[in-house]
């Protein structure tokens, strides 16, 4: 099988427990200079995939907490048409709105708040990942998460099942499969 991960990480596949044939990660960070030979990264912008990336055969396409992040609406679906161009069987996660807690700052009802109020949350809230070093850092980091309903994942995927993954009998996170 022929794996394209948009937004994964060489080290997240070298610890996968099924390994396949081929895969390739594209992401913004620079790729580590020590790949298996079955691994392949390149450092790209996955709402505007080269056209020798868009060109390849894959078998699925993978992409695990990424679409949050792109950037509104028209970056998002920009993203979800490289999906769709890149294979006819995909598998995208996404965390859900509504779940209670906000998975970034594992912030109760986070998500909720004007920005403002985010941004103080970032700064001081103890659970928070990586602290910003300042309020405009945190704005950055506030603004870049853009958490998706299941409606928009409807609307970017509408051809796949949307999934949900449940943590207490709650949706966590969205899935959007389409298995060909």
């Amino acid at each position: 099988m022929s794996v394209i991960d948009l937004g994964g990480t060489a080290e997240a596949w070298k610890r996968a427990p099924v390994q396949p044939a081929r895969v390739h990660i594209v992401n913004l960070e620079k790729p580590p200079a020590d790949l298996p030979p079955w691994l392949r990264s390149d450092h790209a912008d996955a709402c505007e995939l080269p056209a020798e990336i868009l060109a390849g055969d894959y078998d699925v396409v993978i992409s695990n907490s990424v679409l949050e992040h792109v950037g509104g609406h028209a970056r998002r679906r920009l993203f979800a048409d490289a999906v769709h161009e890149l294979a006819d069987r995909h598998w995208v996660q996404t965390p859900y709105r509504y779940f209670p807690v906000e998975p970034h700052w594992v912030c109760p009802g986070m998500q909720f708040l004007p920005a403002a109020a985010r941004v103080t949350v970032a700064r001081h809230w103890p659970l928070v990942h990586t602290p910003p070093a300042d309020r405009a850092e945190a704005l950055r980091t506030v603004l870049d998460v853009e958490l998706l309903s299941r409606t928009e994942m409807r609307a970017y995927f509408p051809h796949s099942s949307i999934r949900s993954e449940r943590v207490a009998g709650l949706t966590k996170s969205l899935i959007a499969v389409k298995r060909s």
